[in-house]
């Protein structure tokens, strides 16, 4: 008889939709768990005994909001590998699962969000460069003059510096589309392995100081320890004052302290974010109180199509690993896992 194999996915809350972070797995998935012969069961945080059962026995754990621990990794004896449908990781403990062995895979752009989170930042560039935030909102209260007065100062877009940070696959698509608007484009990637990559690509690499005095900032690094707070009170006072900071990738990219003293005390003019150091956003974050301050609710990846096919590639990726094969997306991959995996199939 065929193993049995136990995927686990830990939630919030199970079947509650408004708790589930990314995409949350379907029939559609069903397919490619049957073809190795596995389960999904999913549990709520909450259910300690339910968890502690499931995690004895789980061949995958899957992402579901709740941050990977190394003690739920202890936990979990079989485990091979903790998958992530998202194209962030930092909800798990790396360190912990490479010394434990156990293969962290994420569900990089390309694979399904390239399209949509390129699109979102150069959305959020838009709106901050045409000041759609303040112009609506007196528009909507019936203050035509107000709104007509507030269109000065407003920057151009045709002929100014677009500055990325973070040259990887969502960086590259940013400039290529952002061509169309006839912005000069430079960049910052201290981990690019390809410059030609860059370059092939409309994007002029430069210096992390040099980036930071671009027209407008957009940031797409992987947060990690060079990436942590890399938008400082040091960084900020280097951009223009007639800047724009533009965020749709990790939220403690940004220090969101810095961030509020730079935009109070005018050194940038605004910001577009779509992600925060902490989320939910805070109801009483200063960042809330400012009309120059585009705020979306980490939505950069969503569409009805993107979430349609995130799942499908991380179901690809269970079924590889089930069935002796490594993954085509590991995050540690210069571990030698708890189960044997062959490269190259």
């Amino acid at each position: 008889m065929a193993k049995k194999f136990k995927i686990v996915k830990v939630s919030k809350q199970v079947g509650d939709a408004t708790k589930a972070i990314g995409p949350s797995m379907s029939s559609k998935e069903a397919d490619e768990f049957a073809k190795v012969n596995a389960e999904l069961i999913e549990v709520a945080e909450s259910d300690k005994a339910g968890l502690a059962a499931a995690l004895k026995d789980a061949d995958i754990l899957l992402y579901g909001g709740v941050t990977i621990s190394r003690e739920m990794m202890e936990s979990a004896p079989r485990l091979a590998a903790i998958l992530f449908q998202t194209v962030g990781y930092d909800q798990v403990d790396l360190k912990a699962a490479t010394e434990n062995k156990i293969l962290v895979v994420n569900n990089p752009s390309w694979e399904w969000c390239i399209e949509e989170v390129s699109n979102h930042a150069l959305a959020l560039m838009l709106g901050c460069a045409k000041k759609m935030k303040q112009l609506d909102l007196l528009v909507a209260q019936g203050r035509w003059a107000d709104a007509k007065k507030e269109q000065n100062p407003m920057g151009s877009i045709y002929n100014q510096t677009l500055g990325i940070i973070g040259c990887g696959a969502i960086g590259r698509m940013v400039a290529r589309k952002a061509k169309v608007f006839g912005l000069n484009i430079i960049g910052y990637d201290p981990y690019i392995m390809h410059p030609w990559l860059a370059k092939e690509n409309g994007i002029q690499l430069v210096s992390f100081e040099e980036v930071l005095k671009a027209d407008y900032v957009t940031l797409h690094p992987d947060l990690n320890e060079t990436s942590f707070h890399m938008m400082n009170d040091k960084a900020f006072a280097q951009m223009k004052p007639s800047a724009y900071v533009i965020n749709t990738s990790r939220g403690k990219v940004i220090d969101e302290v810095a961030l509020v003293k730079a935009l109070e005390s005018k050194k940038i003019a605004g910001a577009g974010l779509d992600v925060f150091e902490t989320e939910p956003l805070p109801k009483d974050s200063p960042l809330t109180k400012m009309n120059n301050v585009i705020m979306l609710s980490h939505s950069a990846s969503y569409s009805t199509y993107a979430f349609s096919i995130a799942p499908i590639s991380i179901a690809k990726e269970a079924g590889r690993i089930l069935s002796g094969k490594w993954p085509v997306n590991p995050v540690n991959k210069e571990i030698t896992p708890r189960v044997k995996l062959v490269k190259g199939n």
